[in-house]
């Protein structure tokens, strides 16, 4: 081995922490991947780390011991934080909400770096035309859109409209039906 066993383990272990604050540093829009420029520094990123997890060592048990290393400690933080809301609340963020009630919060979307065109994108991803149709837009801190779309109140209105003439209609049947009944032209 060119390398003593603790180093190639605590290599990709160091790299791996250094990673998820430089990710939670620099915000939920580069897990996101909106753009060709983001997922290009994300691909880059991997190769950049990966003679600081494994060295020089080019051979299977190196690569092996250094895909260990970072399960484990993958493993070993998901549980950490799985037992500790608090620090894992501390250490996710906080989801941003980029649209509310049809309306564009752009200071918000200013600070998430992301750009009217960016945002129309992700509004037609779930099938939503313009920011009017959209009650709520949430940035998850995972880097995951949220959206809910208004309910349309004249559709609402519509049904209960409907709702109401059925009623009625229904009414109207069974008092005709108890008349005739009374007439003895229809039996009960």
């Amino acid at each position: 081995m060119h390398l003593p066993l603790l180093e190639k383990i605590l290599r990709p272990v160091i790299v791996y922490l250094f990673l998820i604050g430089f990710l939670r540093l620099f915000g939920k829009r580069e897990l996101a991947q909106l753009n060709p420029f983001d997922l290009v520094v994300l691909l880059s990123l991997s190769n950049t780390v990966q003679n600081a997890m494994i060295g020089d060592d080019n051979s299977v048990s190196g690569g092996v011991i250094g895909a260990f290393s970072l399960l484990t400690i993958n493993w070993l933080l998901s549980r950490l934080l799985f037992n500790m809301p608090r620090l894992n609340k501390a250490f996710e963020g906080s989801a941003s909400v980029l649209i509310r009630h049809g309306v564009v919060d752009w200071d918000e979307a200013k600070r998430e770096a992301l750009t009217e065109l960016e945002l129309r994108s992700v509004l037609h991803k779930q099938g939503f035309n313009d920011f009017s149709e959209v009650e709520k837009c949430v940035l998850e801190p995972n880097g995951n859109f949220y959206l809910e779309g208004i309910k349309s109140m004249s559709d609402d209105a519509q049904r209960a409209e409907l709702r109401k003439a059925i009623e009625e209609l229904h009414v109207e049947v069974k008092q005709m039906r108890t008349e005739l009944a009374a007439r003895g032209a229809l039996p009960i």
